[in-house]
């Protein structure tokens, strides 16, 4: 099957399902079929920020449109803020949707988790992941770390890259949370996390987001080609 991605929110994020997309069909020694759209990131934030879930979903359904029409049998928003709207876009899309928030609800469950702490927007971290966390306790960021850490996303994400301001901020986020919250593990809300943060050299457990939903859009495509 191919693949349709929704990209460019942000632009490193689409980056990162791109190749972790490419390595997962290079080991199963299959072919990828892949077609990526571009979505604006000033746009979807500021719907964000507005709760404009009609119109994204709206601008979402557009562009799915486009990737029906280039061949693509199922489609994927490449933003967890990109999710606020996530019920209106099933609504409309002329695809099916692999949802981002239904495959980390079913990560976190099967990994037996009790406590997680969360970063990312700060729409994602106050929804606790929009609530689609059910079997874990969802840990925000405390005292002036949740300001910080939604500043220093959001910009990051637009820009496509990370500063080392930026990165000491989410990485003292997310060791407050582990040491002073308790924390087993810490979720990567955000997609573009991904320039931070990297299973092998975190020194926290974590819940990488992105990789999850990766992986079982190419799961999706290998298993219904």
């Amino acid at each position: 099957m191919q693949i349709g991605l929704i990209g460019g929110i942000g632009p490193a994020a689409t980056d990162f399902y791109y190749r972790r997309l490419i390595r997962v069909f290079a080991q199963k020694k299959s072919s990828l079929e892949l077609t990526i759209v571009h979505a604006d990131t000033p746009t979807l934030l500021e719907n964000l920020t507005r709760n404009r879930a009609a119109t994204q979903a709206q601008i979402f359904a557009r562009l799915t449109e486009r990737l029906a029409s280039a061949g693509a049998g199922c489609v994927a928003v490449t933003s967890i803020a990109g999710h606020f709207c996530r019920k209106e876009f099933e609504a409309l899309s002329p695809l099916p949707v692999v949802d981002i928030i239904d495959e980390v609800g079913r990560a976190v469950t099967a990994r037996l988790v009790r406590r997680i702490g969360i970063l990312g927007t700060r729409t994602v971290m106050e929804s606790r992941f929009y609530g689609g966390v059910t079997t874990a306790t969802v840990l925000l960021p405390v005292g002036t770390d949740l300001e910080d850490v939604h500043d220093a996303y959001v910009t990051m994400a637009t820009a496509g890259a990370v500063t080392d301001v930026q990165r000491t901020i989410f990485y003292s986020a997310a060791r407050r949370l582990i040491e002073e919250e308790g924390a087993e593990a810490i979720m990567l809300g955000g997609t573009d996390l991904a320039l931070v943060f990297e299973e092998k050299s975190s020194p926290y457990p974590l819940i990488d987001c992105a990789a999850i939903h990766a992986d079982a859009i190419a799961h999706r495509a290998l298993t219904c080609s």
